[in-house]
């Protein structure tokens, strides 16, 4: 598939903003590690906030008509993504409502105030569900079509959440242990999973043009490709990598997603460097966005078999 930036950053900015306001929620109802004073609060409730706002306007980006984007919100009861977009609109009220109590009651772990910042978070994480069903339930498409996808979207997001939040303690000079090690616990599961995923899309017996055309227990050979390049089918859904690049880029991916945070959060965490938890920070939005480009790039739709390629 041909990697659309719009796409790209909708799900990895609007993932990290959910995944981190879930961990707001989560850490002041446990009072982990001592639970968020209300600075750090507004601070990471702002950041989940900018990460969601910029998902969303990059969405529309995607449209061919951006004033006609409402028309997304009203097939709620078919469609994936319409419940995706309905849940982020519902997000914004509960999230925005907590930012405001925080600030002027300066209590983030109060009953008032933890209501508003579990409906927040819960919300988030339904909307993350959603963002990976709309891949998850496209039969077309093999390498999305696989409860793995919506998992990965998951610890991905809160793998962003966590790194930034333990990031967030370590600059600002609060104990982060607890949340040092919830970022790696999350991280390395995301790495884990995501190793998963890539050995599932790996195997073969995926579609071929004997069983797209019913004919299994026959030769089946295209004569007439049609076009085989140039047309918007082979430019969207054609565009792929060679397999030994393929393979570089996650190496890349897992380097800069995994390893780099990891190492920088345990370096900020024994010397209190705030130049190593902002790396890890930005390390690992830049490698899930690499790990996203991934995601789309190596979708294969089975129309390619209709185009001369053997399988999907």
């Amino acid at each position: 598939m041909h990697p659309a930036l719009a796409v790209i950053f909708l799900t990895l900015f609007s993932g990290g903003g959910f995944g981190l306001m879930a961990l707001v929620a989560i850490v002041n109802d446990f009072h982990i590690d001592g639970g968020l004073n209300p600075l750090q609060t507004l601070i990471a409730v702002l950041i989940a906030l900018v990460f969601v706002t910029i998902g969303m306007l990059s969405s529309t980006a995607h449209l061919a008509n951006p004033k006609n984007a409402w028309r997304a919100f009203t097939r709620w009861r078919t469609s994936w993504l319409a419940r995706e977009g309905i849940f982020a609109v519902l997000f914004y009220p509960f999230a925005g409502l907590y930012l405001l109590w925080v600030y002027f009651t300066q209590a983030p772990a109060d009953v008032v105030g933890l209501v508003l910042a579990n409906l927040a978070g819960l919300i988030g994480l339904i909307t993350i569900f959603c963002q990976g069903m709309i891949y998850a339930v496209l039969r077309t498409i093999r390498q999305w079509n696989t409860p793995l996808v919506p998992a990965n979207f998951y610890f991905m997001g809160l793998g962003i959440g966590a790194t930034i939040l333990a990031a967030e303690r370590i600059v600002l000079g609060a104990p982060a242990t607890a949340f040092v090690a919830l970022a790696v616990a999350l991280l390395v599961a995301a790495a884990v999973l995501k190793g998963i995923y890539y050995f599932w899309i790996a195997r073969p017996g995926g579609p071929s043009i004997r069983t797209a055309t019913g004919f299994n227990r026959l030769t089946v050979r295209i004569l007439d490709q049609g076009h085989t390049f140039g047309t918007f089918l082979t430019e969207e859904f054609g565009h792929t990598l060679p397999t030994a690049q393929a393979r570089n880029i996650k190496v890349l991916m897992y380097g800069i997603a995994f390893v780099v945070p990891i190492a920088a959060l345990a370096l900020a965490l024994d010397t209190g460097s705030a130049l190593a938890a902002l790396i890890a920070a930005v390390a690992v939005v830049i490698g899930i966005g690499i790990e996203r480009w991934l995601f789309f790039v190596e979708a294969q739709h089975v129309v390619n078999l209709y185009h001369g390629r053997p399988s999907c």
